[in-house]
């Protein structure tokens, strides 16, 4: 392990999931530093960013820290890891195995660190990997085709947020289904049509769309396969369809599931390789303002159970980031 200049700390202040009814349980532990593996690295985060994959898979995080998404400090490389990331500003998506980024310092693959650019904040580059880089995922899964009609469900969310504008840039046809309250937003971001799920639901004429990616459940998946051209794609976020939406030979659709879970797993060097260079591609556009972030809620550390409470039972917008 090389330090150069930094100086460790022999403990640090992390949220540990130890079982409970919900996040309110988060126990503040101190934790200690391991000798870094090799291709490891030791963040000193400055912000975390709160997701709700989050509280959704603490019941597999007993005695772990959670958090998928920081930012912060390379303070601290294992031995073959290069030492030009040493001072390095970087945000990250952690792996769901390891310990993850709701603590002062993180450990973490190499490969998965994202360079913050200059002029970019710490607050601003830990709200951006999970929600930035599904979103991502999801787009890259769909044929190019300017000017077709896709349909983005659950589009209020962070992923959304994104995917609105992935898409708009792609130039596709963009319609929306959310809550009312984000309307203005998403047309802002390039929406062409915004719908209520019942509006949608209740339209006379049925709209036909090139390709539906659903960030709400299996389940909204399976109706709006219903809503699909021939040879259209359904790319589910929120969990895969039970069967497939149509009859062999029938409508010949593609489905497709996005997670990033899948990389951490399965992924190699060249796929991490790709996916970190896009991400740092989108930093750099929200550094530059052509990519629009999303309006940040900033809350102290202590705030952190709380705030993943708010977001398991979520009536507000904007993005909430957890400051140290």
């Amino acid at each position: 392990m090389s330090e150069h200049e930094f100086a460790l700390p022999a403990d640090w202040r992390g949220w540990v999931w130890q079982g409970g009814d919900n996040p309110l349980a988060l126990q503040e532990r101190y934790l200690s530093l391991s000798p870094l593996q090799p291709g490891e690295v030791l963040i000193r985060n400055a912000a975390i960013g709160l997701n709700p994959v989050d509280w959704k898979v603490l019941d597999t995080q007993r005695d772990r820290v959670p958090g998928v998404d920081g930012a912060g400090t390379v303070v601290a490389v294992g031995s073959d890891v290069d030492l030009h990331w040493l001072g390095r500003r970087v945000a990250y998506h952690q792996n769901l195995q390891c310990n993850g980024s709701f603590a002062e310092y993180t450990v973490l693959a190499a490969q998965v660190l994202l360079p913050i650019p200059d002029g970019l904040d710490f607050a601003t580059a830990a709200a951006f990997p999970c929600p930035a880089l599904t979103a991502w995922q999801a787009i890259e899964k769909i044929p190019l085709e300017p000017g077709a009609p896709l349909l983005i469900s659950g589009a209020g969310g962070s992923v959304g947020h994104f995917l609105v504008q992935l898409a708009y840039a792609r130039g596709f046809e963009v319609t929306t289904l959310s809550g009312e309250r984000h309307w203005s937003r998403l047309h802002a971001l390039g929406a062409k049509r915004c719908y209520s799920d019942e509006q949608h639901d209740a339209s006379a004429v049925k709209e036909r769309y090139f390709a539906v990616i659903d960030a709400v459940s299996p389940e909204k998946a399976a109706l709006l396969a219903n809503n699909l051209m021939a040879n259209g794609h359904l790319v589910c976020i929120q969990g895969r369809v039970k069967e497939w939406p149509n009859p062999a030979f029938g409508r010949a659709l593609s489905l497709h599931e996005v997670a990033l879970g899948a990389l951490h797993q399965h992924g190699n060097a060249q796929q991490w390789q790709r996916l970190t260079q896009q991400g740092e591609q989108m930093l750099r556009q929200i550094a530059q303002g052509t990519l629009q972030s999303e309006s940040l809620l900033h809350f102290a550390w202590e705030q952190l159970p709380a705030q993943l409470l708010a977001l398991q039972h979520r009536n507000f917008s904007g993005k909430q980031v957890i400051l140290l």
